[in-house]
This record gives structure tokens, C-alpha cells and sequence, in this order.
């Protein structure tokens, strides 16, 4: 038996953003964003709208290694006047029928929060910034401050013009992307410089807006010993409220199975293997925390990063799903000085990395959006979420958080074991249940999800009596307590 020991005292409020996701058009990379939308009818694809309704992202954000080549005004206004892009980083060709307007009115239709990612001087990456003679896709701080206006400002003449009579009102953006993780874009010190020279106009277009510095050390080993501690320099710069930084991990253990179809041949070692992840993901937020000062810090992508199809087809398989739901755990214990965070790259119609998967094309049967394990476990989260941490001990093969919303309590627990269930007891610190109940996902760790079983991931749900409940093996639970 396992014994969940809940606190009542709250410890600190869980930011509302800790189960944000990441659009990018990813060119002929994985259909991306295009994949969502209707070109006949120049709009979203209503079976994405109401999928990602039920995946609940509390924050959209929009950007990635394409903003370093991004111009925002050649996606804006009438969509025969919009002027298409090469997608430098992913390939192919971009039609920026999707822009600022079009992700404006996404966000609102799902009651997300938007997050836009300027374009920082193309983060030093001069390639991108001028690929060929003639081709300008250096982003100034002007222009910036100038998307900002568009956005936020109530008389800008421009976005009246162009149909929104009301402003945008979007209050968190991103200075660069992964700035640090490419040799040819700049150093540390030529990144804060920049930082500050972007600061002062995008506040001045708008004093009350959130902005986002990059802060990550370099992924390679070497490049990092010469040139370190970004978060901390970041940390010291003034007008920066949150320092991002991704995570793109593996295993974590030698010899790992978890690549191409090789996780199929023994199920209890890619299950090992996988339950061992979420470890790379506690360091690097504890690296990262320990130099941010008082700065919060903003996880604004995060997933595996394994060789294989399509970024590794055992990422369609529950056992993925388990491992995603104890790095979310992790997430929600560094709550107290983490404000964004995600574990996914959206939604596309290739990279398994994706929450939510689009048949394409979207039209022929079966035709259904569905969520992958990794958005399965997090639209469960997201929909049974305290907004006050408080503490949970437990023992036994359980990895567990808990939050609390007035009288009620709300745990986030998977069970780590593949092939036996736990038996759950509830000690609430003396407290007394009025009613609870678990909300769970509990399959075969192998089973992988495709669009022919779309909906093979079922949510459960079962009254707890006594204070007591059986958490099936490997699965993935949200329960829900009423206090008396």
C-alpha cells in the first residue's frame, strides 16, 4: 500500500502556464500550422479548434527558430496581398496566411493566452538573417516595438485598417530563441547587449507587457565551458521579468533502446529507460533556478529528442504518456519560481513530438485530430489543477504532486511500475473527505496510438470510498478530493 500524506498548509500560487504549447510553422519539417488550417475558407480547421479544446493549453506561444527569420508584416492584412517566406530552418515555402490576426482570434476561440516570439537580430545567425544578396530578414528592435503597437495600442491606424478595431492586448513576448544553441549566432555577452537595445522601445510601445530573455547555456559540452552562465548574466539584466530556457532530452542511460523501432523488441527496458527521463529535467531546472536571481523562469519548449521516424514513433506508445506525466511533476514542483513551462510541440501531421496529431488531409476519413500520449496526460492535468501548491509525501512505485483550490485537494500521480497495480490511501493531515474521485488513463505501456485508434487513451473516472483507491499498473491518474 501507498500512503499519500496531503498538507493543507498552501505553499505558494501555481502560475496558470505550466501547460502552454508551442506553434511554429515547421515547413516541409511536419505540416505544422498549416496543417490546421483551411486555405478554401481561410480559416481554422473546426476539428483543431474543438481538439484543442479539450487539450486546454492555458498559453499559445508563437515562434521558435522561425522568428529568427520572421518579418510580421508580411502576414498581415488582405491574404492575396500576404507575402509568402522560405522557411530557412525547416524548408519549404511559408504563405503567412496565418499571423498576427489569425493567431490573435486562435487564442481567443481556445482561452489561451498569447506568447509571440520577436525576431532579435535574427539571433546573430547572419545566414539567416541575409541568406542571399538582396534578402533582408534582420529583425531591429523598431520593428518590434512597432508589433507591439499593432498589437496593443487602441488607435493604431494600421490594425483598424486591416479589420481589428479592438487591440490584442498580447502582454508576454519573447526576446531571441535558442540564441546559445547555435555557434554561428551570438555569444553571451553580444546577446545581452542586444537584449537591452530591444528593452527599452518594446516597453516604450507598450509599458505594461511581459518580456522573456533567453538565458540557456550552450547545448554543446565545450562551447559551454567557454562560454557559460548565460541565466546568470540574463539574471542581472534590468526590464527582463523571465529568462527562458528548453529542454530536449533523452533517456538519460547508456545503451538506450529508445530509438528508431528498437523500444519494441524489450518492452520492460525502454519502460526503464523511460521512466529514468524526467531526471535530465530535474537538473537542468535546478541549474537554471540556482542562477536566475530573482528573475522567474519560463520553459518555453520542452520534449524528447530521440533518433528515429518522425523524432521516434515511442512517443505514440502509453508508456511515453507516463514519462511525460512525471516531467510535468517535475514541473509542478519548481512551481515556485517556474511561470511557463510545456512539454510539447503542439500540433502537426508528422512529429511524434506533438500533443495533438492532424490526419492529413484533415477531410478523408478517418480524419480525426487526436491527442498524443504526451497531450493526453497533459489535458488531464490541466483540467483537474489546484492553483496553490501544498505538500505530498508518499512511498512505493509512485511519482506524485498535489494542489489545492479552496476545500479541495488535487493530485497529479502516475504509477511507475509497468505490471502492478498500487494501492492508494489518502491521510489528508487529519482533515476529513467529503467526497473524491480519480480521473486515470490506464493502458497497455506498448499500445500506440495511430488515426485508425485515435481514441485509444480514454479518460476513466471512479468514486473513491473510504479514502482509499487501486491505481492500475502504469497508469496516469488526476484525483480529485472535496474537504469536509
Amino acid at each position: 500500500m501507498v500512503t499519500l500524506k496531503i498538507g493543507s498548509k498552501d505553499k505558494h500560487t501555481i502560475s496558470p502556464y505550466l501547460y502552454m504549447q508551442f506553434m511554429e510553422p515547421l515547413g516541409v519539417a511536419d505540416s505544422s500550422v498549416d496543417a490546421a488550417w483551411n486555405f478554401e475558407e481561410n480559416c481554422w480547421h473546426p476539428q483543431v479548434i474543438d481538439k484543442v479544446k479539450e487539450l486546454a493549453p492555458t498559453m499559445v506561444r508563437f515562434g521558435g527558430c522561425f522568428a529568427s527569420y520572421y518579418r510580421w508584416r508580411e502576414a498581415i492584412g488582405k491574404y492575396e496581398n500576404r507575402i509568402p517566406m522560405i522557411n530557412y530552418c525547416w524548408g519549404g515555402l511559408y504563405s503567412n496566411m496565418v499571423g498576427t490576426h489569425e493567431i490573435a482570434e486562435f487564442c481567443q476561440r481556445v482561452n489561451a493566452e498569447p506568447l509571440l516570439v520577436v525576431n532579435m537580430e535574427s539571433d546573430g545567425r547572419m545566414h539567416w538573417a541575409y541568406p542571399k544578396e538582396g534578402i533582408d530578414r534582420f529583425g531591429t528592435a523598431q520593428e518590434a516595438a512597432e508589433w507591439i503597437d499593432y498589437c496593443n495600442n487602441p488607435d493604431n491606424a494600421l490594425r483598424i485598417a486591416n479589420g481589428a478595431e479592438k487591440p490584442f492586448n498580447i502582454k508576454y513576448w519573447q526576446i531571441g530563441n535558442e540564441t546559445s544553441y547555435d555557434k554561428r549566432g551570438f555569444n553571451s555577452d553580444q546577446c545581452i547587449e542586444v537584449t537591452k537595445r530591444f528593452i527599452d522601445p518594446m516597453r516604450a510601445a507598450d509599458p505594461s507587457i511581459k518580456l522573456i530573455g533567453w538565458g540557456d547555456d550552450p547545448v554543446n559540452r565545450e562551447q559551454a565551458q567557454i562560454d557559460g552562465n548565460w541565466c546568470k548574466k540574463m539574471s542581472e539584466v534590468d526590464g527582463i521579468d523571465m529568462i527562458a530556457f528548453h529542454h530536449h532530452f533523452n533517456s538519460g542511460l547508456p545503451d538506450s533502446p529508445l530509438t528508431g523501432t528498437k523500444y519494441r523488441e524489450d518492452p520492460d527496458n525502454s519502460w526503464l529507460h523511460m521512466m529514468n527521463a524526467y531526471k535530465s529535467l530535474e537538473t537542468h531546472i535546478a541549474k537554471m533556478r540556482a542562477q536566475c536571481g530573482n528573475k522567474r523562469l519560463a520553459m518555453t519548449e520542452g520534449h524528447y529528442q530521440l533518433p528515429g521516424r518522425n523524432r521516434c514513433e515511442v512517443l505514440s506508445s502509453w508508456m511515453a504518456g507516463v514519462s511525460y506525466a512525471r516531467c510535468l511533476n517535475v514541473l509542478m514542483r519548481n512551481s515556485d519560481v517556474l511561470d511557463i513551462a510545456t512539454m510539447a510541440d503542439f500540433f502537426g501531421n508528422v512529429w511524434q513530438v506533438n500533443a495533438l496529431m492532424i490526419p492529413t488531409p484533415i477531410t478523408w476519413k478517418p480524419g480525426f485530430p487526436y491527442l498524443q500520449p504526451v497531450g493526453a496526460v497533459m489535458s488531464l492535468f490541466a483540467h483537474h489543477q489546484g492553483k496553490n501548491e501544498v505538500d505530498i509525501s508518499y512511498n512505493g512505485a509512485v511519482d506524485a504532486v498535489a494542489s489545492k483550490t479552496d476545500n479541495k485537494i488535487f493530485i497529479h500521480i502516475a504509477n511507475t511500475d509497468m505490471h502492478y497495480a498500487q494501492t492508494l490511501d489518502l491521510d489528508l493531515d487529519g482533515k476529513e473527505i467529503e467526497s473524491a474521485k480519480m480521473f486515470y488513463i490506464a493502458e497497455d505501456p506498448t499500445l500506440e496510438i495511430t488515426p485508425l485508434n485515435y481514441d485509444c487513451f480514454p479518460v476513466r473516472e471512479l468514486d473513491i470510498q473510504g479514502g482509499k483507491v487501486e491505481l492500475p499498473a502504469a497508469a496516469v491518474a488526476a484525483i480529485e478530493i472535496t474537504l469536509k
